[in-house]
């Protein structure tokens, strides 16, 4: 028989979203795929083929002898404490990234480094949450950059659901997610500690759910049905531009020339959406091509994009460019600045050539940060939701991630 549930679940820290994170100001264009599918976060399946595929450049032709490390993490993405190296790994860690190549014919002088997992040096054996460490042989004391990505097992069958009929309002600004889990094969006799569910909006962090509470709980499983948690603000479409070819402008660019010492590409002027207007995009994705469409990996150039925001200044906060693309650890590399002259917020960014979606954000001075004004917040969004399912067994020395599901709200269309 059912009851209402009225515990919380493990209350984690504010720590529980996968952010790659450059540290290093040299490297750029950090991509870390699964099977190539670059719209999704970086997710494998254990015990099947999936194959994560890791990618950066470093802005020289100076070779660097670049070592990667992998460490298992709990639910909150601390280290896994109270595992083995060998529970979860089969091979050899601190292993050197091999593959490189020097770029061709471009103004801006790279290398490109890349790597997968699995590989014949290393294997993962356990699901849950995992950060692989970068860093130059030479200058072992400085990390490079951090990549974290998840296992899943799926013993645990989710079934995930979106509406615009939210508890809220019915087809004006919100989206909600109802989440139906069955234990499967695994033993849950205390929800409470064992379970931690994490619902995400196209991967964002700064407005994920950790501590949602299921509304029903059985002895099979817990669903979340009509939870005011699980309420998401439907926000707007994501902008976006491609850079295919440095000599003329392409999707989205207004003007794009070289300066004398690099290229430059101006995107439109964006302006505030008062209503909302259909465009397909790709949540803050993004991906590297060029109009060839050949060796991309080391023909595509850097240019220097000039973002330009047309709106009012906007009190105590920043403006922030954001996207899965927006890894430096140096936030002030994507805050943009107000010019009172033009009306507009502004800023500059050295990217590579290819297809680019982003959204500005207002991040205010406790550190929280929410879509800027100008953005809109309409329900026909077409969003991506993420939920994470993690559970730690009565036998278990960590938390291992059990159901992984992704739902966009045109598949319920």
């Amino acid at each position: 028989m059912k009851r209402l549930l009225t515990f919380a679940l493990m209350l984690l820290p504010l720590t529980i979203a996968a952010k790659s994170m450059i540290k290093n100001p040299q490297i750029k264009s950090l991509q870390a795929v699964v099977n190539q599918d670059w719209l999704s976060p970086a997710v494998m399946r254990l015990g099947t083929d999936d194959v994560l595929n890791i990618s950066f450049d470093e802005l020289s032709h100076d070779y660097h002898h670049y070592v990667y490390r992998v460490e298992h993490c709990e639910a909150d993405w601390t280290p896994s404490e109270s595992l083995f190296e060998s529970d979860w790994l089969e091979g050899f860690n601190n292993n050197p990234i091999d593959d490189y190549d020097t770029s061709v014919n471009t103004t801006v002088a790279y290398t490109h480094y890349w790597f997968q997992i699995p590989n014949d040096r290393l294997r993962l054996r356990m699901s849950g949450n995992y950060r692989i460490h970068i860093y130059d042989d030479e200058d072992k004391e400085h990390e490079v950059m951090t990549i974290e990505f998840r296992v899943a097992e799926q013993s645990m069958p989710l079934a995930m659901a979106v509406t615009t009929n939210t508890d809220i309002d019915t087809n004006v600004s919100h989206q909600q997610v109802s989440l139906t889990l069955n234990y499967g094969v695994e033993r849950v006799t205390d929800p409470a500690n064992q379970l931690c569910v994490v619902v995400m909006q196209n991967g964002r962090e700064d407005n994920m759910k950790q501590k949602t509470k299921p509304t029903i709980l059985s002895g099979n499983g817990a669903e979340w049905q009509h939870s005011r948690e699980l309420i998401f603000d439907a926000g707007n479409e994501y902008r976006k531009f491609e850079v295919l070819d440095v000599s003329h402008p392409t999707m989205g660019i207004d003007d794009i020339h070289w300066n004398g010492e690099y290229y430059e590409a101006y995107p439109f002027i964006d302006e505030p959406r008062r209503n909302y207007l259909y465009d397909e995009d790709a949540n803050g994705s993004f991906l590297i091509r060029n109009s060839d469409n050949w060796q991309i990996e080391t023909t595509c150039d850097y240019v220097w994009v000039v973002y330009r925001m047309k709106t009012s200044r906007l009190p105590e906060g920043k403006m922030i460019i954001d996207g899965q693309w927006t890894t430096d650890a140096d936030r002030n590399t994507y805050e943009m600045t107000y010019d009172a002259t033009t009306g507009m917020y502004g800023t500059r960014i050295l990217q590579k050539q290819g297809y680019y979606s982003y959204q500005y954000l207002w991040e205010l001075p406790d550190g929280t940060s929410q879509p800027a004004p100008s953005e809109g917040n309409f329900y026909q969004t077409e969003n991506r939701y993420q939920a994470f399912v993690y559970y730690r067994g009565p036998n278990d020395q960590a938390w291992r991630l059990t159901a992984f599901r992704q739902l966009s709200l045109e598949q319920i269309r």
